[in-house]
């Protein structure tokens, strides 16, 4: 099963993702993760993902694709990922199929983790006072949540369409959203 998860920042999708690997023995892709470790690694392409980043720019389409086929073409991880930040527009969604395609392998699961803005700052300003994140204040909280919601819907509109999305009431506890995601997940 290869799935992946939508949530604004503060929705839970991290808390959820590693439920969802625990309970399910999936590996996580974080595509932030794999730049990061691309990069510690220092090679060539880790070297020049540094720069871009370190110029302020974002890395291109390409070189995510590039990283994500690496790992979606691991047999270790064949239809065992669960897809976190990725993918984050139109045109990475299309690479991400066409990758998955080439490997024999394909999106099961959708889910959106629904969560109101209001939640949202409620939950950023809970998190600084327990992580003292520099970038959880409510400012950057209501930048991110509507830049996410913006470059998202699109894709969420392309996952809907082929009839892989489920909206999950992230408003809810760990514990019930944990649960109704288990039910999903039994019915594929």
């Amino acid at each position: 099963m290869n799935l992946i998860i939508f949530g604004p920042p503060g929705a839970g999708k991290g808390t959820q993702a590693d439920f969802i690997v625990n309970r399910y023995n999936l590996y996580q892709l974080s595509t932030g993760s794999v730049l990061r470790n691309e990069i510690k690694k220092k090679t060539a392409l880790g070297k020049e993902i540094e720069s871009i980043i370190n110029a302020g720019s974002l890395v291109s389409d390409d070189i995510v694709k590039k990283l994500v086929e690496t790992f979606i073409s691991n047999q270790d991880y064949k239809n065992k990922i669960i897809f976190d930040g990725y993918p984050r527009n139109l045109n990475q969604a299309h690479n991400l199929n066409e990758l998955l395609n080439k490997y024999d392998q394909k999106i099961d699961l959708v889910l959106k983790l629904s969560v109101s803005l209001e939640t949202i700052k409620k939950r950023i300003l809970q998190r600084q006072t327990i992580e003292n994140r520099d970038d959880d204040s409510e400012e950057i909280a209501i930048k991110r949540y509507k830049t996410y919601e913006k470059s998202t819907e699109p894709v969420i509109e392309y996952y809907k369409k082929l009839n892989l999305l489920k909206v999950i009431d992230g408003e809810r506890s760990i514990e019930q959203i944990n649960k109704e995601i288990s039910d999903i997940i039994s019915f594929i």
